[in-house]
């Protein structure tokens, strides 16, 4: 075992190494894409005005931390130090972050703000950081409440029926509609809730709580009881897709995420009930022959399988089901921080630093 892990470890040294170019940008913000033979990076085309994405280089700080960790070279926490330095200079739009920014000229691109796609592991990797640090990480702390602050007051609103939901934020114009990728912050906002400012600790634990049960309503509300991609609160609906193109369920985790947390959290029993609904719901309409597939449209009664298993259905949606379902001394939060993709990352706890010097 011992060799397997000198082995990885060398292999996960030499790969950030090899990544370490994506940096070289007039800010340090790095590309989104890099051609590791040359070190030439590049960003989509498609993305605002030749912007690198939030989602992308504000999901590299507990890797990279953990490099400079397992390496013993600094250069790799500096990278994803800098970005947070890049951040907190900028003016922020109602102190939120636009999901677009330029590397180049160090500005915001569109104003487009999302806690879905292309900005949703940011705003995770912030209060992760912390946690990873043993709590040291006053920075990321900060940053954290106070972008959870700019959130409440300007993305979460409650429908007509008294469901919370995170809006989208276009330019200052709100967009009332959630993706399932969303869902994962009432997870993140439970686990938030213990270092909460201002006796905020049981606001956060509600937050986290109203969330999942909106998301909870996205699946109970379909034919399947697998939620679409993206529901809306707007034209009389609620927590219902309303787009040809949102009806689709492709074996995401965020909703089982939260779940899992929210019962590890509180222990309340209806988590593990809604997640034996999920898993049923897969096991009937998601379970083929070769293994698991995506659904077209989860508001049919007759299955159209989309014939893909993503890897995330085994790196998360099985993980974090059979978490919901475990003890908690399995992976406890105390030693282990979940990376976005639910790897298990160690938290750098203040002693391990000198247990180590101590062994070498």
């Amino acid at each position: 075992f011992l060799l397997n892990f000198q082995v990885f470890r060398k292999k996960a040294v030499e790969l950030g190494e090899k990544l370490l170019p994506a940096f070289n940008t007039p800010t340090g913000i790095p590309w989104a894409l890099l051609n590791i033979k040359s070190g030439i990076g590049r960003n989509w085309p498609w993305a605002s005005g030749g912007s690198s994405i939030l989602a992308e280089f504000g999901t590299l700080h507990l890797e990279f931390v953990h490099l400079s960790h397992l390496s013993g070279n600094p250069v790799f926490a500096e990278k994803v130090m800098n970005i947070r330095k890049v951040l907190n200079r900028l003016d922020k739009p109602e102190g939120l972050y636009p999901n677009y920014l330029n590397p180049s000229s160090g500005q915001w691109g569109q104003h487009h703000v999302s806690i879905g796609g292309l900005g949703d592991s940011f705003y995770e990797y912030l209060l992760k950081a912390w946690l990873m640090s043993d709590k040291t990480d006053e920075e990321g702390k900060k940053m954290y409440y106070d972008a959870v602050q700019a959130i409440e007051t300007h993305l979460i609103r409650k429908s007509s029926g008294g469901l919370m939901y995170i809006a989208e934020w276009k330019g200052g114009l709100l967009e009332h509609k959630m993706g399932h990728l969303t869902c994962f912050a009432g997870g993140m906002f439970a686990l938030g809730a213990d270092g909460a400012p201002n006796d905020k600790t049981g606001h956060h634990i509600e937050l986290g709580a109203e969330i999942a049960r909106t998301c909870h309503e996205s699946y109970d509300r379909t034919s399947m009881k697998l939620g679409p991609e993206a529901f809306r609160f707007d034209g009389g609906v609620e927590a219902i897709a309303t787009r040809q193109n949102e009806k689709y369920y492709i074996l995401r985790p965020e909703v089982i995420e939260t779940y899992m947390y929210m019962w590890r959290l509180t222990h309340d029993p209806k988590y593990r009930q809604w997640g034996w609904e999920a898993v049923e719901a897969l096991e009937k309409h998601c379970r083929v022959d070769g293994g698991y597939s995506g659904i077209r449209d989860v508001y049919n009664n007759h299955e159209s399988h989309d014939d893909v298993q993503q890897s995330f259905f085994l790196s998360e949606t099985l993980k974090y089901l059979y978490l919901l379902f475990s003890e908690d001394d399995l992976l406890p939060f105390e030693h282990w921080v979940f990376n976005t993709e639910a790897h298990p990352l160690p938290v750098l706890h203040k002693e391990d630093g000198n247990k180590e010097e101590n062994q070498k």
